[in-house]
């Protein structure tokens, strides 16, 4: 009983990771499963086919190319633009600032389908009710995913050193390279963490995806679909795959920091 007491923490710790973990690991288990049918979800027996015959599954690889597609795309605008609107509310005073900061927050507090019907709103009554499909998934999701960029940014920000700037202006570094070489540099693991949050959340839409996107139909909407069907067991392989990128980004985040950490020491 001591023993439980000191490592009491510890234990309750372990089994809320557990907790966590046991959804992923049936997951993991399921993407080698060789099902007797598609209507009973439970594992019957060991393949390989799932990952060898990875396209099996008539127009997954198609939705899956579309979310990747859509994904990219709007992390990459989402973050530049979210890192902007980021360093103009921490770096510059100007009017309405502080109904800017409060604003921010709004899309990521409002329920997605609040948001979702909303933007369906707006493209109707601009003339896009017969083109929804790539270009309005495409809006939809910089449009939801920019707050979460701008937040993510903003808190690096604001917790940065000036010193370190008004350091290399001191000897005599310009505006330009005091930011490409002392600024930058420091926000990058921000806009890095902002990058990837933004991928996930556009790559796992589905409600405000699904209001949107006209004939097409993206990964999660796939799933959704299939669902009434009987899931194809390929599905399982994606989110393996998206786990195991997700685990390896982490492990490599951490050794890159030990080794910086490391160097300085």
């Amino acid at each position: 009983m001591r023993w439980i007491r000191e490592h009491l923490v510890l234990l309750l710790g372990l089994l809320v990771l557990i907790y966590m973990f046991v959804p992923i690991f049936v997951v993991v288990l399921m993407s080698f499963n060789d099902p007797v049918s598609r209507n009973v979800y439970r594992f019957d027996g060991f393949t390989l086919d799932n990952w060898t015959n990875f396209c099996g599954a008539q127009g997954m690889c198609d939705a899956l190319w579309l979310s990747i597609r859509i994904g990219l795309l709007a992390t990459v605008v989402a973050t530049i633009l979210g890192t902007l609107a980021a360093f103009a509310l921490v770096r510059h005073d100007f009017a309405g600032r502080s109904a800017s900061n409060l604003l921010i927050f709004l899309p990521m507090a409002a329920p997605e389908i609040v948001l979702g019907s909303s933007l369906l709103a707006l493209f109707v009554s601009s003339g896009f009710a017969g083109q929804l499909g790539f270009w309005t998934i495409f809006i939809a999701h910089v449009m939801f995913c920019l707050s979460f960029v701008v937040v993510t940014v903003r808190a690096r920000l604001a917790g940065m050193d000036d010193n370190l700037e008004q350091a290399a202006m001191d000897l005599y570094a310009t505006p330009s390279q005091t930011f490409w070489r002392v600024t930058f540099p420091l926000v990058l693991p921000g806009i890095v963490g902002a990058a990837l949050l933004s991928f996930s959340l556009s790559f796992d839409d589905f409600i405000i995806t699904n209001l949107n996107a006209g004939s097409e139909t993206t990964f999660p909407m796939y799933v959704w679909g299939a669902a009434q069907r009987g899931v194809p067991m390929q599905v399982n392989v994606v989110g393996t795959i998206m786990f195991l990128l997700s685990v390896a980004i982490v492990v490599a985040g951490e050794i890159t920091s030990r080794r910086r950490r490391a160097a300085l020491t």
